[in-house]
């Protein structure tokens, strides 16, 4: 057990140094890791990013042979988008990164990719959660696999405070069920349990997409037709000109981190210094793989490339090592926006509670990580912090705009030609 409680803090502290995954950070330290677990009848994989690894999972449990970063590039890869929310009941302020294709619309995206893969889906939703929950018991009781879209405030083990109620969340599986409560795959690596009444009241709190249910209904996927249409996806959606949702983003935040005018521009939003703490955790989480969505994805898309290349007979290999000096990028700025020496406790706090999610389900530790990392961040906010770092920060972004906006011309080039 002491050697376990050992590990465990290392892992952790990687993590929170590095901001790497929980599944990075253990094989550096102990090498690969062990066969996946069994939970009944379905084998817990893990994941990197909650989208793809949703679909991954339900054809690996299918008896599919795929991979992550291949049902990540038929979903159309990367994507590219930046909000600046500011919240004015408890005066903070959050960025919000989109790192995958249509980051924007999860449900679309899921449907897209599983019609690309040509994996039948039965797709529902309704406004009525009695409705809702039967449903769902239904398809369980079946022994069907179900991806549903709940608010990870009221699954309870994101560890989230009260003001972040509705805010949203991702795709996870439910895979099967007992008396009182619902079992999940949100890429841990043992079972996961919630219970049913919270499991009902987080799928119905997002009215966008309320009730979410998508079942799919796998056999063996098309691969080869679907990367294919992935990567010309992706090339054409990062060619467009949005400075909303394509790589012309990054430019607009570059310059808006130094913009005194707009009225989003940083020097204005931070003029007291104020709130910057918690915007650049945000960022932090976003980014490195150590958060919720699996961060800024260039990896993954990179390992895709190089399974894709033999499939497609390309020569993608130059593009995926591009991509993979592109996610070192994200992550200078990740460190240059929450550098350990400041901030360390809060990655620290960060780490603990998604190593918990994935190596423990739910734990009481990391109830205490999360108390501690929100009053953490709540004095962070009202402090005042030095503006010095958005010269450094706008600048990296152009750096980063300037190299992935060359990469993706080349593999248009590529696609096309």
């Amino acid at each position: 057990m002491t050697d376990k409680k050992q590990l465990k803090a290392r892992i952790r502290a990687r993590m929170a140094k590095t901001g790497e995954s929980y599944t990075t950070a253990r094989r550096h330290l102990v090498g690969p890791g062990e066969s996946p677990a069994a939970d009944g009848g379905w084998r817990l994989h893990g994941g990197r990013h909650p989208d793809s690894a949703v679909i991954t999972n339900i054809l690996r449990n299918a008896g599919a042979e795929i991979t992550e970063p291949l049902v990540f590039v038929a979903g159309g890869g990367l994507g590219a988008g930046y909000i600046l929310w500011e919240w004015k009941h408890d005066d903070s302020r959050t960025l919000v990164l989109g790192f995958r294709n249509q980051w924007q619309y999860p449900r679309r995206w899921m449907e897209k990719t599983l019609t690309r893969l040509n994996v039948p889906f039965d797709a529902h939703s309704t406004g009525g959660a009695k409705g809702a929950a039967q449903r769902l018991t239904a398809e369980l009781d079946a022994g069907r696999a179900c991806v549903i879209l709940p608010d990870r405030y009221h699954l309870g083990y994101w560890q989230l405070p009260a003001h972040l109620d509705g805010r949203g969340g991702h795709p996870v599986i439910a895979y099967r069920r007992d008396e009182t409560g619902v079992f999940l795959d949100d890429r841990n690596l043992v079972p996961l349990r919630v219970p049913r009444e919270r499991l009902d009241e987080a799928r119905a709190r997002v009215v966008s997409y309320q009730n979410s249910l998508v079942v799919p209904r796998p056999g063996e996927p098309a691969v080869a037709e679907a990367v294919r249409a992935g990567l010309a996806d992706c090339a054409e959606h990062l060619s467009a000109t949005s400075d909303s949702f394509s790589l012309p983003a990054w430019r607009k935040w570059s310059r808006t981190i130094l913009d005194e005018k707009a009225a989003k521009g940083w020097p204005k939003v931070f003029a007291d210094g104020r709130g910057l703490a918690g915007a650049m955790l945000s960022a932090w989480e976003e980014i490195e793989p150590v958060g919720m969505d699996g961060g800024n994805l260039r990896d993954l898309f990179a390992d895709g490339l190089d399974e894709a290349a033999p499939i497609l007979g390309l020569p993608l290999g130059g593009l995926a090592e591009e991509f993979r000096r592109i996610h070192g990028l994200w992550h200078g700025f990740a460190e240059a926006a929450l550098p350990e020496s400041e901030y360390g406790r809060m990655r620290e706090l960060t780490a603990t509670i998604r190593e918990s999610i994935i190596a423990d389900g739910i734990d009481p530790e990391a109830a205490r990580a999360g108390r501690e990392l929100w009053d953490l961040r709540a004095a962070a906010d009202k402090a005042v912090v030095d503006l010095d770092r958005f010269a450094d920060l706008s600048k990296r972004l152009t750096v980063i705009y300037e190299a992935e906006t060359a990469a993706i011309a080349e593999l248009r080039a590529m696609i096309t030609g």
